[in-house]
């Protein structure tokens, strides 16, 4: 048993020599291959085809199962089974994973399985310029003594650039100066620059060098990084006091309490005991740093005794000594700065103001101002505005000088005042501001023209008014102002030449009432029109006009005038009525005008006494006389009509027409009777013919005698101005304009009759008849006498 287990052993034992012997022959024979990448590649980037260099088929890959072994530092690299591709799985950075070793190469192996094989490999990561020479301080600073001689070399900070090779750092420069040039000195670690002094230094004349280190790579493109040098050069004093720094700079807010440091200088000596012992004090020193500041004599403590105003003074220079116990002292300067705070609000100062500006002007300055803050720096600088819905502008002229402006023509008539707030900030913080409001009246200039309330007026005014009568009154208004705005009223001309306008209307020029200077008749002006201006007081004036008709209300003050039959003829017109005449025959025609109008002008007629009541009937709006009845040998042979002829007016006025009709039994019967005679010659007549019938009466029956009584009883009627005839119009009337056709005018003849006037020239005496047929002329005789015409009758009749 223990004999097996020792055979068994030894085959262990052998194989893993074998192996290993196998494996160094492998490794032995196998040649190193090497690929080359530059940093930050993408992921995912094409290194290599593995399957050329093992020298396999693709179908292979499957059965040898290659494996990657990376050796050393990580690296992530991916090997396609599939494609024998060896690609990178991540970005590559070359300083990560070397450092400044060059090359950098990082080796890796390929593992083989069935059978057995290692493959040897490695990927150089070769550099790119992605990285600028870099100094660890932004600022260095080289103190030189002003003893310095010449010649002398400093050492300053050099530059680190993490690439390698042609990349790295090459070279340094510094800024043109007069004091310093550059040296560049190899070093196992790279190049130094040496600074290297080229002339005497003198801190009096000046106390500190700025210069600028550069340092540059080989790249392509170059890269290169910067640094300030700051050589402060070191005053220089052998046994008396030396401040460690010749000059405090200190910045003290403006808000610090009394009695709070401001700093503390501080000197050295060489010398011990009390040569060595050093005591601070002010040297020329001014009042106001001596109120303000206090120095402890021996810390060289710099102490705050009143509050600083950075308004005021923004900087302060103290002169502090140190004096040792033997008489000598150095001195040092504390420049302190005094930090703004922003505690005071700009100021606005108003240069020219202009209050009251014209309207309509393009653009005009209003205001000019400048501003200001007596702070410093963002607390000191300013914004100036004002609101955005005002038609203004602001304009900056000058350094915080302004114009406020308008920004186009104002009108007054929209906006006659604006308030106007200019604010200014300052941009601190807090953030104070300063406004100031500007009252910006805008004066009337006269651009707009009077305007009617309506661009035409009627006026009513009834006929007959008083003069001096109001009719009404026009009104314009003005949207200017002041004088601009005050309206006088005033008549144009009339178009039509022939109205009298200044005779009839007046008005007040300053109320624009209307006035009638005389009474208005309506039949001889229904109505006219004219002209009224509105001007207004600007300069130059402006004016408008309006057009006014007045119309004329007609009154009732014209009585009915009757044409026919006419009532002024020397002799009556009598119309002839034969007694077979039936029931409607027309018998005569009223005709009557009225001078008014409308319902002032409407006539009616009615029969208002008659001979024989129930004979005859009259027309209520024709004025025809007409037969009621047939007549009869009863009916008297003179018949007496009175016709009234009335207006509709309020109240009415009327007028009578007597009409006279003679009935006869026929056209042929040789005696007519008689016209009437005049006044004398019918009171003769009447008395005759009573006689005559008292007579007759005597000797006749009852009967004749009440016929004869009642036919002297009409004959009494008879007396009075209606028995006179009344066939003319009165002396110098004209009938004319009244009878124009058939519907023109008022009264009955307007009912569709057609007549004929004919006046007689300054007689007075007419002729009117109808042009429908009339009854033929009669010739009779009386006594022997001749028969004559009357060419006051209109039916033909002509007596003697």
């Amino acid at each position: 048993m223990e004999t097996r287990e020792g055979t068994e052993l030894l085959l262990k034992q052998r194989q893993v020599l074998i192996f290993y012997v196998l494996l160094g022959i492998a490794l032995a024979g196998s040649e190193t291959r090497r690929y080359s990448v530059a940093e930050e590649t993408e992921s995912g980037f094409f290194v290599a085809n593995l399957l050329k260099d093992l020298g396999l088929e693709i179908d292979e890959l499957a059965v040898r199962v290659p494996q990657l072994v990376p050796k050393g530092k990580k690296m992530s690299l991916h090997f396609d089974r599939q494609t024998g591709d060896l690609l990178l799985n991540e970005k590559l950075d070359r300083e990560g994973l070397c450092g400044n070793t060059e090359p950098c190469v990082l080796p890796f192996q390929v593992l083989l399985e069935n059978p057995f094989q290692f493959f040897q490999a490695e990927i150089q990561i070769r550099d790119i310029n992605d990285h600028s020479p870099v100094f660890l301080d932004k600022e260095m600073v080289l103190k030189i003594s002003e003893s310095s001689t010449p010649g002398t070399t400093f050492l300053i900070e050099r530059a680190q650039d993490l690439d390698v090779g042609s990349n790295s750092l090459q070279s340094y420069t510094i800024s043109p100066n007069f004091y310093f040039h550059l040296k560049i000195q190899d070093s196992p670690n790279g190049i130094l620059p040496l600074l290297v002094l080229d002339k005497p230094l003198d801190r009096e004349e000046q106390a500190e060098i700025r210069l600028t280190l550069t340092a540059m790579d080989g790249g392509t493109p170059p890269r290169s990084g910067t640094t300030l040098v700051l050589v402060e050069i070191l005053d220089i004093n052998d046994n008396a006091p030396e401040f460690t720094k010749p000059l405090y700079e200190v910045q003290v807010p403006e808000n610090s309490p009394v009695g709070s440091k401001i700093a503390t200088v501080s000197a050295r000596d060489l010398d011990i005991e009390a040569y060595g012992q050093i005591l601070y004090g002010f040297t020329q020193a001014s009042e106001d740093i001596r109120k303000t500041f206090r120095v402890n004599a021996r810390s060289g403590e710099l102490l705050l005794t009143q509050k600083l105003d950075f308004e005021s003074i923004q900087t302060y220079t103290v002169n502090i000594q140190a004096t040792d116990g033997g008489g000598l002292s150095g001195s040092c300067v504390v420049l302190i700065q005094v930090l703004d705070l922003n505690d005071n609000p700009p100021e606005l100062t108003m240069s020219t103001l202009i209050n009251q500006i014209p309207e309509n002007l393009q653009q005009t300055i209003v205001a000019v101002f400048s501003v200001s803050d007596p702070d410093s720096g963002d607390n000191g600088r300013m914004v100036c505005s004002i609101p955005d819905d005002l038609p203004f502008l602001l304009k900056s002229s000058m350094e915080n000088f302004y114009t406020l402006v308008t920004a186009g023509p104002l009108d007054r008539e929209r906006r006659a005042e604006y308030n106007v707030t200019i604010a200014v900030w300052d941009l601190g913080s807090p953030r104070l501001h300063t406004q100031r409001s500007v009252t910006v009246q805008v004066s009337d200039v006269n651009d707009n023209a009077p305007a009617f309330s309506h661009s035409a007026y009627t006026l009513l005014v009834r006929e007959n008014n008083s003069p001096g009568l109001q009719l009404g009154r026009v009104s314009a208004s003005d949207a200017d102002a002041g004088a601009n705005a005050q309206l006088s009223y005033s008549l144009l001309p009339a178009r039509d030449p022939r109205l009298p306008l200044a005779a009839l209307v007046s008005i007040d020029a300053d109320s624009g009432r209307l006035f009638a200077l005389r009474a208005l008749d309506y039949e001889a002006l229904r109505a006219f029109e004219f002209g009224v201006r509105a001007t207004d007081r600007g300069a130059p004036a402006l004016s408008s006009q309006a057009r006014v008709r007045v119309e004329v209300l007609d009154d009732n003050d014209h009585a009915p005038f009757v044409l026919h039959p006419l009532q002024n003829a020397s002799a009556p017109c009598t119309e002839l009525l034969p007694r077979a005449a039936a029931p409607g025959q027309l018998v005569s025609k009223v005709v009557a005008v009225d001078g008014d109008a409308g319902q002032n002008a409407w006539l009616s007629f009615r029969l208002l006494r008659a001979t024989e009541p129930g004979l005859f009937g009259v027309g209520a709006h024709s004025g025809e006389v007409r037969t009621a009845r047939l007549l009869s040998e009863r009916d008297a042979a003179r018949q007496r009509l009175v016709v009234l002829v009335q207006d509709h007016g309020a109240p009415p006025r009327s007028a009578s027409a007597t009409l006279h009709v003679l009935l006869v039994d026929g056209f042929s019967q040789p005696y007519l009777p008689r016209p009437e005679a005049p006044a004398p010659a019918r009171a003769q007549a009447a008395a005759l013919t009573v006689s005559l019938a008292v007579a007759l009466a005597a000797v006749s029956s009852l009967f004749l005698a009440a016929l004869l009584a009642l036919a002297a009883l009409r004959l009494c009627r008879r007396r009075g101005p209606a028995w006179r005839g009344r066939c003319a119009l009165p002396e110098g009337a004209s009938a004319g304009p009244l009878l124009d056709g058939v519907g023109g005018g008022a009264g009955s003849l307007a009912q569709g009759g057609r007549y004929q006037v004919r006046l007689a020239g300054g007689s007075g005496a007419a002729d009117f008849s109808f042009l429908q047929p009339t009854f033929p002329s009669l010739l009779v005789q009386d006594a022997g006498r001749d028969v004559k015409e009357n060419p006051n009758c209109s039916n033909g009749a002509v007596f003697s």
